[in-house]
């Protein structure tokens, strides 16, 4: 299994999009074949970072998930366009 956490800081005045983004992104993603868990969260101290937590099955998936067209639009299209920073990592699980 591929684990995702990304932490996101967005830029000031854009929070209620981000929202809407992410809201959007867990609905479709959760619907893919490969994905196990897609959870977006909000810091109750600094209102602009959000953190992203993700499961699939294998590279394969996420790889897919890339290429949807909600991750298009809604990611790569939307979000990206508000964001101020983005910190990436991927792990894999030691044991299922």
């Amino acid at each position: 299994m591929i684990c995702i956490a990304v932490t996101y800081l967005i830029q000031p005045g854009h929070e209620d999009e981000a929202v809407e983004f992410f809201r959007v992104l867990a609905e479709e993603t959760r619907k893919e074949p490969g994905c196990r868990m897609y959870v977006a969260h909000r810091s109750l101290a600094e209102p602009r970072r959000f953190f992203l937590y993700e499961q699939y099955d294998d590279h394969a998936a996420v790889d897919a998930h890339r290429a949807s067209p909600h991750f298009a639009k809604y990611a790569s299209g939307g979000l990206f366009a508000i964001v101020e920073s983005r910190l990436p990592e991927l792990y894999e699980t030691l044991t299922d």
